[in-house]
């Protein structure tokens, strides 16, 4: 027997279909399995405009609103994921600066999101613009951050995911968001160029885990802004599938109005607007992740 069309339903039209998802986001009747372990993620790419902090932060809300823990640490000094989590960034605002420098702990720097009493962000101000230089004339520079991770600080926020957002860069920022994971999600976008300096991210990937941190793996690529109308999405799909297989996501985050716009409001596009496709993807993308942490095959 065929299922009726939706536009076929007594009722039916495209704003009541959005807003019957966007309560389905808001008030979800499953939630996402909890990792095996906690899972600290290191999202980067040192290519600008793939969609790195936007998917860090809608990857972050979607697994808090489907019940897990998570931080999310701001460690790219335009601070960015700091405003679309809501969370006050300005100077003077204990932040991964004063973390890094051994000044503050991490827990005594995190925020709770206005969004999620699960989501929690260490903020980035100014002042991290110049802690590359800092940094450089500091012992074990490259491993800062792991040691602001210890068990003992994440403990006391308890995460289920830890999502490190890096600057568009392969500076000493960015390493020591590789030293302090055990992962990193790469966001390519579905546009030409794509691959364009990947191949020196994967480079100095390997170097940190030849010298820095053995544990380190990329374990997911997530393909963003994807163009259904364009062949060369789906050439660039085609193409990041076949070199990496399994390590990329199954769900392709759209070229989408209303992910662009949410971090103007202060907002993750799951808040802004929830029943929007981009909201839809990033929540799918989410619970990939999820059973993926769960050990579900893939």
């Amino acid at each position: 027997m065929t299922q009726p069309s939706p536009a076929s339903v007594a009722g039916w039209t495209p704003i009541a279909e959005e807003a019957a998802r966007a309560t389905r986001m808001k008030h979800p009747d499953k939630m996402f399995p909890r990792p095996t372990h906690r899972r600290v993620i290191t999202v980067a790419n040192q290519k600008g405009g793939v969609g790195k902090t936007t998917s860090a932060v809608n990857l972050a809300a979607a697994l808090a609103l489907h019940g897990l823990r998570v931080l999310v640490i701001d460690l790219d000094p335009q601070g960015n994921a700091s405003t679309a989590l809501g969370v006050d960034h300005r100077s003077g605002t204990p932040s991964v600066y004063e973390v890094l420098l051994g000044e503050v702990g991490l827990a005594e720097a995190a925020q709770m999101s206005d969004q999620s009493d699960r989501l929690y962000c260490v903020p980035a101000t100014i002042d991290l613009a110049g802690a590359e230089i800092e940094l450089v004339s500091m012992a074990a520079r490259e491993s800062r951050l792991k040691e602001a991770l210890s068990d003992e600080e994440l403990d006391m926020l308890d995460p289920d995911y830890v999502f490190i957002d890096c600057p568009p860069s392969l500076g000493l920022l960015t390493v020591n968001a590789m030293v302090a994971a055990r992962e990193v999600l790469i966001p390519i976008q579905c546009e030409y160029y794509a691959l364009e300096g990947l191949s020196q991210l994967l480079r100095n990937i390997e170097l940190v885990q030849g010298h820095l941190n053995r544990a380190l793996t990329v374990s997911t690529i997530l393909l963003t802004m994807y163009d259904g109308r364009t062949k060369l999405a789906d050439q660039v799909t085609t193409e990041v599938r076949h070199h990496f297989g399994d390590t990329v996501l199954a769900t392709v985050i759209p070229r989408s109005v209303k992910v662009s716009e949410a971090p103007g409001f202060g907002q993750s596009v799951l808040a802004y607007d929830p029943g929007s496709r981009g909201a839809m993807s990033y929540l799918d993308a989410a619970r990939e992740v999820a059973e993926r942490g769960a050990g579900a095959p893939r």
